[in-house]
């Protein structure tokens, strides 16, 4: 959902409906705003830049009318261009000269300002220019140019920001618009605003928990992954804590509300979003600090001009011409181009290679970090459990085809994600054996199931269950001790009392995380391990892949306290990756959030950058590109200053003395041409950008 659809019909008819606040509003009609005057200043730029190519060229072009290439005809079209599609330039050099400072704004309005009067005085009185053997050249396509592109970049910004509503408007939804509240006896769905601590809320399968409580009754697997980011469901019975807006996947209970409005866990993670994006540091770009210096030299050296060459002179009307020159071949064409060319190249190539930029800062960030903060599920790991161990026990008996397919008939009907593992890998090895008929199926949560398979019990849980049971489990010890070594899940399988196997379970790490890990390490960053599983699993898998150091046992909410504790002890810039709705907040809170393209809306949404094949080794190409992509713009820089610096002095006419020349038009025309070429074919070279670690998306 785009910010542009803000209030509209299809938005408010989606449940629950989230009216529009008053910041999103006003985003949407700045939005609004700059389309239209981008829209129209591309227009009208073009007609100027085709009306002046008779006089570029030097040649005449029969198809274009001379009405058309008249200056007055320039004059009418980059005029609104300038004072109605430009007008906040104009409003923002006042503001600062007002302040007593200079920035982005002061260059373009001064810039595009003078050389709009300039071409005014030649348009009106050429008579006089030539007179004094001036020449009587317009500059009305520079100006206009010039106000079209920056106005594009602020029109990118603006889209940016609007990320930062869609990701809390998508947290907001998650909560169901009613509960199910047990009142004196009798069930009633209410909204969720008018429930309060203490009531009971009835949940059935299949459906979302509106609030934060305790379970009083009933039993049942609630999916917390949108929260917790975990892929795994937890058993939740009497006493045990629920979470608001996560799923029940099974069974039916109720529960005692203790927590609502705004201290619910999602209201809590939705105020750590604002907080965390509203406190999101912006990097100053390059351009503006440069700026910063070379606005106020360069109108200082267009007075000194005027006054040396009117004293030396009497001559108003030369003196004029100078100080005009210097402020028009300083109007900052290439400069213009410099940071949103490179920007433009980078960002198509991420895409290409699968990485999207949310913003221009985004791209300029990455390269400069220092810290990069790895979530677990999901993102170093496959987020899908599945079978690693099958063990057959010393004195099994039964056939593994015929105990697979036992296995596969009882496991078929639990609801559990290690259950699903468990039957997607009896299926593809029981071989021809058929799944038998199951009676008297009973799941026990947080401990296994237990059903009659063909005249045989059969019981699949942990070991811990099975002993409790009464069976003899002395036979799994050295097993069980060797894979909760390795990080794994047990599932043992007990077929009328004996035990027959055990299957080990875990979360994968992904293929590419070892490479991508390296990698990062190589780009001179410290790598951290984040994530709300137990420490022995965690720095199982952080030893795995190489990672050091290790944060582990995390609740989903203080995850963006972690990012903002290691920029406090200066280890930033601080990049997150993460793939889950609790990610949300530390990928804000952080300097650069990168999500996983197979993650959560909410986290792409919250994040500055998205891997959209969730393949590891985007994040370190991310920073490549972010790298290769600032050398460019520093590149471009030199190019367009270097064009300034060198004109500067000519059109101050430090060689009139000598030569009697005055900066010719049409060689400063060729110069910004070629300054503006040398910063585009700069920037173009990024295309052949090529990750070190190459594989990062479907595209590479």
């Amino acid at each position: 959902m785009s910010i542009s659809t803000l209030g509209s019909p299809c938005c408010a008819a989606e449940p629950p409906a989230i009216p529009p606040t008053g910041m999103e509003r006003e985003l949407a009609r700045e939005l609004t705003v700059l389309r239209c005057r981008v829209s129209v200043a591309a227009v009208l730029t073009l007609l100027v830049m085709v009306a002046t190519l008779p006089h570029m060229l030097g040649v005449h072009i029969g198809w274009l009318p001379a009405w058309f290439t008249s200056p007055w005809t320039q004059l009418l079209l980059s005029t609104p261009v300038l004072f109605w599609c430009g007008r906040e330039f104009f409003s923002g050099a006042w503001s600062s000269l007002r302040r007593h400072s200079a920035d982005m704004n002061t260059l373009v309005a001064a810039g595009t300002g003078i050389a709009w009067l300039a071409s005014l005085l030649a348009t009106a009185f050429p008579g006089v220019l030539i007179a004094e053997g001036l020449p009587a050249d317009v500059y009305y396509e520079t100006a206009a140019v010039i106000l079209t592109l920056v106005l594009l970049g602020r029109l990118l910004e603006a889209r940016a920001r609007g990320q930062t509503s869609e990701a809390i408007r998508r947290l907001l939804q998650l909560q169901p618009p009613t509960a199910r509240v047990l009142r004196e006896g009798v069930a009633t769905d209410i909204p969720v605003a008018k429930v309060v601590v203490g009531d009971l809320v009835q949940v059935r399968p299949g459906e979302k928990l509106p609030l934060d409580g305790v379970v009083v009754e009933g039993s049942s697997w609630v999916e917390e992954s949108m929260l917790t980011g975990e892929p795994t469901p937890v058993a939740k019975g009497p006493g045990d804590g629920v979470i608001g807006a996560s799923m029940n996947r099974s069974g039916s209970f109720s529960f005692r509300v203790t927590r609502v409005g705004a201290d619910t866990m999602l209201a809590r993670i939705v105020e750590l979003v604002r907080q965390a994006q509203s406190s999101h540091t912006q990097v100053q770009r390059l351009a503006d600090q440069v700026v910063g210096w070379f606005v106020p030299v360069v109108i200082a050296i267009a007075i000194a001009t005027f006054v040396l060459w009117f004293l030396v002179s009497g001559n108003v009307v030369l003196a004029t011409l100078f100080l005009v020159s210097v402020l028009v071949i300083a109007c900052p064409c290439a400069l213009g181009l410099a940071t949103p060319t490179a920007i433009m190249v980078a960002s198509g190539k991420g895409a290409e290679i699968g990485l999207i930029f949310r913003s221009a800062e985004a791209l300029e960030t990455a390269g400069g970090l220092r810290t990069i903060v790895l979530d677990k599920t999901g993102t170093l790991t496959m987020g899908q459990p599945e079978v690693t161990d099958f063990e057959r026990l010393h004195g099994g008996r039964m056939p593994v085809g015929t105990l697979l397919a036992l296995v596969a008939a009882v496991e078929s009907r639990s609801e559990h994600p290690l259950a699903e593992a468990i039957v997607a890998y009896a299926t593809s090895r029981r071989g021809d054996e058929e799944p038998p008929d199951v009676e008297a199926f009973e799941a026990m949560a947080g401990l296994g199931v237990l059903a009659t398979v063909g005249g045989l019990e059969v019981r699949v849980g942990s070991p811990r269950w099975l002993e409790a049971s009464g069976l003899d489990t002395t036979p799994l010890d050295p097993v069980v001790a060797r894979l909760e070594r390795a990080a794994r899940s047990v599932a043992a399988v007990a077929v009328d009392g004996r035990i027959e196997a055990c299957f080990g379970i875990a979360d994968p790490i992904k293929p590419e995380a070892h490479a991508a890990v390296a990698a990062l390490r190589r780009l001179g960053l410290e790598v951290v391990l984040l994530s709300g599983d137990a420490r022995r699993t965690s720095e199982v898998v952080a030893a795995d892949v190489g990672i050091v150091r290790v944060i582990a046992e995390v609740r989903p909410g203080d995850k963006a306290a972690v990012v903002q504790r290691l920029q406090e002890q200066g280890q930033g810039p601080v990049a997150m990756v993460g793939d889950g709705l609790n990610d949300a907040p530390a990928l804000a809170r952080a300097e650069v959030g990168i999500a996983m393209g197979t993650g959560t809306d909410v986290a792409i949404a919250a994040s500055d950058i998205t891997v959209l094949s969730g393949h590891l080794g985007g994040v370190p190409a991310a920073i490549e590109l972010s790298r290769r992509t600032m050398a460019t713009i520093r590149q471009n820089l030199f190019f367009a200053f270097a064009y300034n610096v060198a004109g500067i002095p000519i059109a101050a006419g430090l060689l009139f003395p000598l030569t009697g020349w005055l900066l010719n038009p049409m060689l400063a025309g060729a110069a910004m041409a070629f300054s503006s070429v040398s910063v585009v074919s700069n920037a173009l070279r990024l295309r052949r950008f090529r990750p070190a670690h190459r594989s990062v998306g479907a595209a590479a």
